[in-house]
């Protein structure tokens, strides 16, 4: 079913993304470091920053609702240059930057190094690499399964590698069995989210999608956002409910263009959010603006997470195909860094 736009098949690569996770915990397995650790800071841009998101919501569930008996981990992300301050106490710094050479990582790393912090860096090469070695810091190796491979799609390799050094560490449970069943079922299930997906993407088209989901979740609306703007190439927004409601929503009374709002809806929010999904979905129509619910229908958070990214990855996708646009590439972001140097 490959398509004449689609050059670098990120198709295939979306099918082959459930794979990832087992494969996470296989190029992690005995890698650990000494030293006791309060907290994780995930260091990483643009697609390599996306598993660290979903790490987060994984991880707080993880702790809050199955293994309350660990101590919690508090988990923060840097998206800059310079490390945060919460990268120097107790505090055990990933470094991810799937191509090696994101600028602004390798910054953070050398400020890590520079302050002797405890580090993992993961990449598939590249400066990263280099500076792990040079430097004796622990280091795991990312694959390029094919070539024109795109970070935004090599989640699975960052979340399982990171979860299999935390298992090491043992700051977490081993749920590294329960995850590969869960990722088997989605592989399952792609089928027929690729269907929902393509049908999506006929609605969207010549719109602009804005997706709102639960607090909990708003990283997977973000997620949703940015393969929207990867993929296809299109603007797209995202916002998080009850906030939303308090602000965003009066932009509604005039709306300027175009647009399609997604609603992610999980049934075990709060009963006020799900009657707020209802009531908002209400309001905008009545001023004109399309609103479809996808209700996030799977039992774990974990199911919940990927199967609604997998959507997001086919919808866009296909969106992408509905523009006469190759979805891999992201030119601009490569003229952007040329422009940098």
């Amino acid at each position: 079913m490959n398509n004449v736009l689609d050059k670098s098949d990120l198709r295939q690569m979306i099918l082959d993304s459930p794979d990832q996770f087992q494969a996470g915990f296989d190029l992690a397995k005995g890698v650990s470091i000494p030293g006791a650790f309060q907290s994780i800071m995930i260091s990483g841009m643009g697609g390599s920053a996306l598993p660290g998101n979903l790490f987060r919501i994984y991880l707080n569930d993880l702790f809050r609702a199955e293994t309350p008996h660990h101590q919690p981990l508090s988990i923060y992300q840097n998206r800059s240059y310079n490390l945060p301050p919460e990268s120097f106490h107790e505090c055990l710094n990933f470094i991810c930057s799937y191509s090696g050479n994101t600028e602004e990582t390798i910054a953070s790393f050398e400020e890590a190094l520079q302050n002797n912090l405890p580090c993992i860096a993961l990449s598939a090469g590249g400066k990263i690499e280099e500076m792990a070695k040079a430097h004796g810091v622990l280091h795991v190796k990312l694959p390029i399964p094919t070539p024109g491979f795109q970070p935004r799609v090599g989640t699975g390799y960052f979340f399982g590698a990171m979860f299999q050094v935390l298992v090491n560490q043992g700051l977490v449970p081993d749920m590294t069995v329960t995850i590969a069943l869960e990722a088997a079922r989605l592989k399952k299930a792609l089928p027929t989210l690729e269907a929902q997906g393509q049908a999506l993407a006929e609605k969207l088209v010549g719109k602009t999608p804005v997706i709102y989901a639960p607090a909990k979740y708003k990283a997977v609306a973000m997620v949703w956002k940015i393969k929207f703007n990867e993929n296809a190439k299109t603007p797209a927004f995202w916002n998080f409910f009850p906030e939303l409601n308090h602000n965003e929503m009066v932009g509604w009374t005039l709306p300027q263009g175009q647009f399609a709002v997604l609603m992610l809806r999980d049934s075990s929010a709060h009963s006020q959010i799900l009657k707020r999904f209802d009531i908002t979905a209400e309001l905008l129509r009545k001023q004109g603006v399309e609103v479809e619910i996808l209700d996030m229908v799977e039992e774990s958070v974990y199911s919940k997470v990927f199967t609604s990214i997998a959507l997001s990855d086919f919808a866009s996708y296909y969106l992408a195909l509905e523009y006469g646009q190759d979805p891999t590439p992201v030119a601009m972001v490569e003229e952007l860094k040329k422009l940098l140097v």
